[in-house]
């Protein structure tokens, strides 16, 4: 069985119900994201960066998945200023869906939903949101759970919180997890009219994915980078590291290991965890390091040895899914013409990416805003599929383009004289 499928749902207001074995934590979420075969590690302990303004909102950090890694990596907590007055972020969580933990996905709202019982901190203590509260139009945050600067944040209470309900670093709802079900009015949360992730956080969320100091195989569940002042900002002085993490005991072959990833077929999925490929140009055992075709550092993979023009390549459903391009790493005597087109070239395609991923969060939003009817909003994600598809279907051919100017061109042999004489005129 494989250890993680994308399970993205083509309408946003679908529902899981009923059939599982914790099927209240399902059926209160708005969308499932993922599906993992083994827990995520625990919460690390992190202090809270300072609010940096008025109308910031507090995100608390956790851990996603890479399928592509098939490793957990810590999505650092932020302050993300909310999508329009009066909502309040609602935090995604991992719950026991019957034969795999899977991701609902958080959203913004009028009301907090159910998070799975999970003890967040900072205002999020398992149920609802203790760290403030919106008046109007003006938001006020609660000093006893906050990080404020009075210079810059003048709307402020003092308001006790106490967590009788759950004080555990458990970061999963389920069978040794935490026990914990959706009340009426958080189901109701649910259902009612709500946002996604911004595009702010969904950009957040990628620039932790592509940091490798994130990955739980790499921090043992102890991220040098717990949380942010502002959504992706992974360096100065708003960033704060763990204090304490948990022990991260993936299974063996769970794969994702980036000590070890590429060259060390031992800590990649098994056959039979990963999906079959029966057209690998290159043998899992004997593959080199950097995924070349070759090991001649001057000539780039063939086009067609690239494991993205295998028919077996993975299917994207939204822009938010696409992996991050990058150039592949330079040698001492490798084509620095090709290098840098390379570089140029995934530069341009990163941006690509961020365009496609902003205008369909703008569309997920008027849909949302709009209360358009299922039929619609499944159309909508239909079409994001497709446009996805499209635009990464575009990339792969303009590196095959690349890599097949940069193929160093085979000369015709020589034409070879006839011995034969030729009768005189």
């Amino acid at each position: 069985m494989r250890f993680a499928n994308v399970v993205r749902l083509l309408a946003i207001f679908v529902v899981l119900v009923g059939g599982l074995a914790w099927s209240g934590t399902a059926s209160a979420q708005v969308a499932v994201e993922f599906s993992v075969g083994f827990a995520p590690p625990e919460l690390p302990v992190y202090e809270q960066p300072i609010c940096p303004g008025e109308g910031y909102m507090w995100t608390p950090g956790y851990w996603a998945w890479d399928d592509d890694d098939q490793d957990y990596y810590w999505v650092p907590g932020t302050w993300v200023e909310a999508p329009q007055v009066g909502y309040l972020w609602t935090p995604g969580y991992w719950g026991w869906g019957g034969e795999a933990y899977v991701f609902h996905v958080g959203y913004w709202g009028p009301v907090v939903g159910f998070y799975g019982g999970i003890d967040y901190g900072w205002g999020y203590t398992g149920r609802g949101y203790y760290g403030g509260r919106w008046d109007h139009d003006h938001f006020y945050y609660n000093r006893e759970v906050n990080r404020i600067d009075e210079r810059q944040v003048r709307n402020v209470y003092n308001e006790r919180v106490e967590n009788h309900y759950n004080v555990t670093r458990v970061s999963y709802n389920g069978p040794n997890g935490v026990n914990a079900r959706p009340t009426p009015q958080e189901e109701a949360a649910a259902r009612e009219r709500h946002i996604g992730p911004v595009a702010t956080q969904n950009q957040h969320i990628q620039a932790a994915r592509g940091n490798p100091e994130l990955r739980a195989s790499a921090n043992r569940g102890k991220p040098p980078i717990a949380a942010t002042a502002r959504p992706a900002a992974f360096s100065g002085g708003g960033v704060v590291p763990a204090k304490a993490g948990g022990n991260y005991n993936p299974p063996a072959n769970r794969g994702g290991n980036n000590a070890n990833r590429g060259g060390n077929a031992a800590n990649r999925p098994t056959n039979e965890s990963r999906p079959a490929n029966e057209n690998r140009s290159v043998n899992e055992n004997n593959r080199p390091a950097d995924n070349r075709a070759s090991n001649n550092p001057n000539r780039p993979p063939s086009a067609n040895n690239r494991p993205e023009a295998n028919s077996s390549r993975p299917t994207y459903s939204h822009s938010t899914d696409l992996p991050k391009h990058s150039a592949p790493q330079a040698e001492g005597n490798s084509n620095q013409k090709y290098q840098q087109q390379q570089e140029k070239l995934a530069q341009k395609q990163n941006q690509d990416h961020a365009k496609l991923q902003q205008r369909q969060e703008q569309e997920h939003q008027r849909v949302t805003q709009q209360n358009a009817p299922p039929q619609r909003q499944q159309q909508m994600e239909q079409r994001h599929q497709q446009q996805t598809q499209q635009l990464e279907q575009k990339h792969e051919q303009q590196q095959q383009k690349v890599q097949q100017r940069a193929e160093p061109k085979q000369q015709a042999p020589p034409r070879q004289q006839s011995q034969e004489k030729k009768p005189p005129h």
